[in-house]
């Protein structure tokens, strides 16, 4: 007998977390990052769905905290421990930071998707998460899934077809 597995929906500058088996889902990472955690003991998953690297540039002071990456992490770990996880165990995997259109001259602030991940890696180090799969950069975009009954991640890409980290 076949088993359906529950699909969560991450959207863009969105984040959740699943368990039992669930799956998180997000689409259209190009310059965006994926950051996902996996407490492997609880079996517990999160997703973030990060579009720029740092809040400094928010106009608003309520802003939504999934879209940046120094406040999508510490938001993603709170939600988690609330589940059940604990951080000490929690390992991550991201994908995206692409960088989906180059010009001539471009200034590095404009190189989001490199800064994206460059922040996540930064936040995940400074909370001692470790990254313990990567599949960032590049000129393409991508999809990705996380399984919360094992915490592989599933990256499909036009170029590279699916491959799990």
């Amino acid at each position: 007998m076949m088993m359906q597995q529950h699909l969560v929906k991450v959207g863009m500058a969105d984040l959740n977390i699943a368990w039992e088996g669930a799956i998180l889902r997000t689409t259209g990472l190009g310059s965006c990052v994926g950051l996902t955690l996996y407490d492997p003991v609880k079996k517990i998953a999160g997703m973030a769905h990060i579009m720029l690297p740092s809040s400094d540039i928010a106009r608003e002071t309520a802003f939504n905290k999934a879209k940046y990456a120094d406040t999508a992490l510490p938001e993603l770990i709170e939600r988690m421990k609330e589940a059940g996880a604990c951080p000490s165990r929690l390992q991550a995997k991201m994908a995206g930071g692409a960088q989906m259109f180059a010009f001539a001259g471009q200034a590095d602030a404009m190189r989001i998707g490199l800064r994206n991940a460059e922040s996540c890696s930064r936040m995940l180090e400074a909370w001692s998460i470790p990254v313990v799969g990567q599949d960032t950069g590049g000129n393409y975009g991508r999809t990705i899934e996380i399984d919360s009954s094992n915490g592989v991640l599933a990256i499909r890409s036009v170029p590279f077809g699916t491959k799990e980290i």
